[in-house]
């Protein structure tokens, strides 16, 4: 008979973090735990899809949290349909063994049409004048409506972007009870953001992440000993350490001294023309996928010689790195440790896109962290908040714009694949585990605690 089972993904969660976590220090030292051999690019959407799948982004087709769309020439983000993965996931594999299994996901990506029995995701509304409204998508579509009943609604602005806080891992934690108790799935998946925002905004050896880790420590034992009281075993995974970073690398800026980047005046600002680029550079994080139309042997020896670029990919070192696809970049950069790379290509900042200083995730040809912050530079920042929400409130449409520009706020990063960044496994039943399991591997240990 399949055991229920939940599968918790504290997104950052190092062993060394448990310093400052009490209760989830003492719950792991029961049971077995371990760390985790990261995918590669180690960031989310590869890591989530390769630990689905079990297998590389060769296979599944997720080769970072965004990639460059060759027949829409559009760089697309933050894409949702779960057929964007490629291959059998676990909720199949599962079910192939035992079609009366049951699956709930809370908010892993990739969430919308899986082949699941409940869904949650964050899918926000977008009315035409220009507000963006927090809102779920479930399934069942009633879920919707029962959750932001009993919870409230979704605290989008508390998931992602300045104000993000244990706000929205709280709301998370209450949702997965709700669909625990109402749904009783066989397979829980469950997804708490809250450690991400702190250690990119300060870094993690910032003497203010302790209180962090303390918020979460509270949240994620609630939950894990609410599950396991109601008789399932607990799998905890993660996908990335974070290291601590000082600047960023443009390799847009880079290919536009060369010549090589088209941009498209609009309005006095300047917007990346990838389908007319001869190449372009599109940013994760630690890692970058550089699309070109020509020989990149060439571009590959100018990056190599760029500050700030440890490893440049290309040809049969693209295929041993598990990223031989379609979506891929004809070549792959890998930044120095202790940087990371950006998707700027202006030089001037009052021509950037007028979207770069909002939270703006779909639109930016590259992952933004500088959403988290708040420009420094504005005098008083509630107060131009405040302003910018009143107009949006009666009515008016006006651009909140109050993201800074400056990459050297950042302080953490994610992407190389550094041993002592590490990734934390543990299961609250004592399990055979390697001193460090791929993460090609949690697919069949969730399998194995399942059936």
């Amino acid at each position: 008979m399949p055991h229920r089972t939940a599968v918790i993904n504290l997104v950052a969660l190092t062993s060394d973090q448990l310093a400052d976590m009490p209760r989830l220090s003492a719950l792991t030292t029961q049971g077995t735990r371990g760390k985790l051999q990261p995918a590669f690019p180690a960031v989310t959407c590869v890591s989530q899809a390769t630990m689905s799948t079990g297998t590389t982004p060769s296979s599944h087709g997720i080769v970072g949290n965004g990639w460059y769309d060759r027949d829409r020439a559009a760089i697309q983000f933050w894409q949702q349909s779960n057929h964007l993965i490629q291959g059998e996931q676990i909720q199949d594999r599962l079910r192939r063994i035992d079609p009366d299994i049951s699956v709930a996901n809370c908010f892993w990506w990739f969430a919308m049409y899986a082949n699941v029995d409940v869904t949650v995701t964050p899918r926000p509304m977008y009315p035409a004048d220009g507000r963006k409204i927090p809102d779920l998508w479930t399934q069942p579509p009633q879920l919707r409506h029962a959750l932001q009943k009993e919870l409230g609604q979704f605290p989008l602005f508390r998931f992602w972007g300045p104000a993000a806080d244990i706000t929205s891992t709280r709301w998370i934690a209450d949702a997965v009870r709700h669909v625990d108790r109402t749904d009783d799935p066989t397979l829980l998946l469950a997804y708490l953001p809250h450690l991400d925002y702190g250690l990119q905004k300060l870094g993690p050896q910032h003497p203010g992440m302790a209180a962090q880790r303390r918020l979460l420590d509270d949240v994620a034992s609630d939950l894990i000993e609410d599950l396991i009281g109601r008789g399932r075993r607990v799998l905890l995974v993660n996908e990335y350490g974070i290291g601590e970073v000082q600047g960023d690398v443009a390799p847009n800026r880079l290919l536009r001294d060369l010549g090589l980047l088209a941009i498209r005046d609009e309005q006095g600002r300047e917007m990346l023309d990838a389908g007319f680029s001869r190449a372009f550079a599109v940013a994760d994080h630690q890692v970058a996928h550089v699309y070109a139309q020509d020989d990149p042997e060439p571009l590959a020896e100018a990056f190599a010689a760029l500050d700030g670029v440890d490893q440049v990919l290309w040809g049969d070192a693209i295929d041993r790195a598990g990223l031989c696809h379609t979506r891929c970049g004809d070549l792959v950069l890998v930044a120095s440790k202790g940087r990371w790379f950006s998707h700027d290509w202006w030089n001037d900042p009052s021509r950037a896109p007028d979207w770069q200083r909002t939270v703006d995730i779909h639109r930016k040809p590259g992952y933004d962290p500088r959403e988290l912050f708040i420009d420094p530079g504005l005098r008083a920042p509630q107060l131009a908040v405040g302003w910018r929400l009143l107009k949006r409130r009666i009515g008016l449409r006006t651009l909140m714009d109050v993201i800074p520009l400056d990459a050297s706020l950042v302080r953490g990063s994610h992407g190389r694949t550094d041993p002592e960044l590490d990734p934390l496994i543990w299961c609250s039943e004592s399990i055979d585990l390697p001193e460090r399991l791929p993460m090609t591997g949690v697919a069949s240990l969730i399998e194995d605690l399942v059936v």
